[in-house]
């Protein structure tokens, strides 16, 4: 609990109506979660104004209100916060209601198009694994320690990460590494947080259904790095055109790493199997059970993020090699005949593309390639024809199918994806998920492999506002046994 002064000293505050001072117990921005006591932020999001629920929020018990204008009405007691921005200023309230947690801890965020998951992820398994205690914040869940959270986003709210992060100096933890979404940064979500480091995968085609244009998706990955101060590090690739673009007008310590140039961090693959690949990183050889390049990419930058953390270089590619892909990553299924089914989320042309050149590379002339994908629905429209000529280039037989259709109904989507095909024929189009994997696993042969892109670790499928459960993992296991592969 903190007084409402207490908790202004970083905001920018427009003005303060009925200052009475109260004691804040909470915060939220959902009218709905509004506790005696609360400070409720009034933020303007995509779908609803927050403005519409101060009423809500006073009834409920709120005992501060935040917000970017003030109501017409004015209750007697209620404190009124008058900000510039509800995003910006709950950020840094959340920060001091919290303590400033993440000054507390050794905090490195990921950002990226791809590899953000599977970075953060082994970021956190090597930690663990060397017998730190540390804490992450992915898309696919939230770890505290040992103790695992469901994830919702993939950076959560401001609110929440202070609170985790809070949770996680509690209970002992030295380290948090974070995946960092162009949405969170976007909306401001990252504010007030102290980074140790920052790295940078890459930036393709993504999430152009919010930002509106590119300049905007990488404006908003950039001002992670702008934000930066002077005594964090910056790890970028720089063999992504964008790398050298994070780091201008960072005031962090420059970094890069590459696998085709000279550069700080420096890998290159000597060799590269199914089931893993011999990596020259830093003057040392080291066998890893991952395979692919974007694999490659994510290790080095797994090597550099730990390295500038202060481990030592041995212990940290001894761990390394012990390290497992994470759920729904290149996550290989194997039928009896050795029939291979990978897992992946790829989700974006660029994230297939690295997929299936990775296939290509470690498939044998005689093995056929089946690839089930599709594209989400209320999502970036222009990517999904991209999606179906990546998946045509490279595959036997390509068949498109849903994904998270959501709000839009199936079929629409897929005639966007099938206008990409221009004139191949190896290609199939089935709506329903579960047959387009069961249809896979029928069409393979013993030794041939299947790609089922798109959703990876997720365990459900939206179809209009609706999760119904559907793991891909759990259906092409279900496939293999009822079809011939035996």
């Amino acid at each position: 609990m903190k007084r409402v002064q207490e908790l202004l000293d970083n905001v920018r505050v427009l003005e303060i109506h009925n200052s009475t001072n109260p004691i804040v117990e909470s915060l939220t921005y959902d009218s709905r979660a509004v506790e005696q006591g609360a400070c409720f932020f009034a933020v303007r999001g995509t779908v609803s104004d927050g403005h519409s629920y101060i009423a809500s929020a006073i009834e409920r018990g709120a005992s501060a209100i935040v917000c970017e204008s003030l109501p017409e009405t004015l209750t007697e007691g209620i404190s009124y916060i008058l900000v510039e921005d509800s995003n910006v200023a709950m950020a840094h309230i959340a920060a001091a209601f919290y303590d400033h947690p993440s000054e507390e801890l050794r905090l490195v965020g990921v950002t990226g198009t791809n590899g953000k998951t599977t970075t953060a992820t082994l970021l956190y398994d090597m930690f663990m694994a060397m017998g730190y205690k540390a804490g992450l914040i992915s898309t696919v869940i939230y770890r505290i320690g040992e103790r695992s959270i469901p994830s919702t986003h993939t950076t959560p709210d401001s609110i929440r990460l202070n609170k985790m992060m809070r949770e996680m100096v509690d209970e002992g933890c030295d380290y948090c590494f974070m995946e960092v979404s162009s949405h969170a940064a976007a909306q401001h979500r990252i504010e007030a947080l102290h980074f140790a480091g920052a790295l940078f995968s890459n930036l393709t085609h993504d999430h152009l259904d919010y930002h509106g244009t590119y300049k905007e998706y990488i404006r908003a990955k950039k001002s992670f790095f702008d934000a930066l101060g002077k005594d964090a590090w910056a790890v970028v690739n720089i063999d992504d055109r964008n790398g050298e673009v994070m780091l201008q007008n960072c005031n962090a310590k420059h970094y890069r790493l590459s696998l085709r140039s000279m550069a700080d961090f420096r890998t290159k693959i000597i060799e590269m199997l199914p089931d893993g690949m011999l990596l020259h990183i830093d003057n040392q050889e080291v066998w890893v059970k991952f395979t692919g390049g974007f694999n490659a990419y994510n290790l080095t930058t797994v090597y550099a993020a730990a390295t500038l953390l202060g481990i030592d270089k041995l212990e940290v590619l001894t761990t390394l090699s012990k390290l497992v892909p994470v759920a729904g990553r290149f996550e290989t299924i194997i039928a009896p005949d050795r029939t291979m089914a990978i897992v992946d989320y790829a989700h974006t042309p660029d994230a297939l593309e690295n997929v299936l050149q990775t296939i290509e590379e470690v498939r044998r002339d005689e093995q056929r390639l089946l690839v089930v994908c599709g594209c989400g629905g209320d999502r970036d429209k222009t990517k999904r024809p991209e999606m179906a000529a990546i998946a045509t280039k490279y595959a036997t037989t390509a068949i498109f199918t849903s994904d998270n259709p959501r709000t839009e109904a199936p079929e629409a989507i897929l005639d966007d994806v099938v206008a990409g095909v221009g004139s191949a024929k190896n290609w199939l189009r089935i709506t329903d998920r579960r047959e387009a994997i069961r249809t896979a696993a029928m069409l393979a042969h013993a030794e041939d492999i299947i790609l089922i892109a798109g959703k990876g670790h997720e365990d459900y499928q939206i179809i209009g506002t609706v999760k119904h459960h559907f793991d891909d993992r759990e259906e092409i296991r279900a496939a293999f046994d009822a079809t011939h592969i035996k």
